[in-house]
């Protein structure tokens, strides 16, 4: 193995159509009473997304330099179920649940274990340079609908 593949970094993986990323809790991502922020589960998330989207063939830099538009979170629902800690070891998975012209929705799910601790449902639209909605090219959407899955 080359020093170059040693030293990417962790995609996570597809088992089937669902994408498994996997987290480790570190000091910064804590509050004072140990236990991980409320945001940073969104951060976790928008990390495995990302990295999913990556391993699905979506160029996100390709375009956004070509400027032809980036993705943007459109609408977000998550809940919160139990926290995680310091040191935890976590997995994130999602999976497409929908796909539109413009738009993509993902669950996602933040386990410790087989305990869910968040879960959230997020669609993100790709959007111009004006900001207003824009048609996803044929082989992302087409790219989405081979990973779609019920919910």
């Amino acid at each position: 193995m080359s020093d170059e593949t040693r030293d990417r970094p962790v995609s996570g993986y597809f088992d089937g159509k669902q994408h498994r990323f996997p987290v480790r809790v570190y000091f910064e991502d804590t509050d004072l009473s140990g236990i991980v922020y409320h945001a940073n589960y969104l951060r976790f998330m928008e990390r495995a997304r990302s990295d999913m989207l990556r391993l699905a063939g979506v160029d996100q830099r390709a375009r956004m330099e070509a400027g032809e538009g980036a993705y943007a979170v459109v609408d977000l629902a998550i809940k919160y179920r139990a926290p995680a800690k310091l040191d935890d070891n976590l997995v994130v998975l999602s999976h497409v649940t929908g796909v539109r012209a413009a738009s993509c929705a993902i669950h996602q799910r933040v386990m410790r274990g087989r305990d869910i601790l968040t879960q959230g449902d997020v669609t993100a639209a790709l959007l111009a340079a004006n900001g207003r909605p824009k048609r996803q090219p044929r082989e992302w959407i087409d790219a989405f609908k081979r990973l779609e899955m019920g919910d």
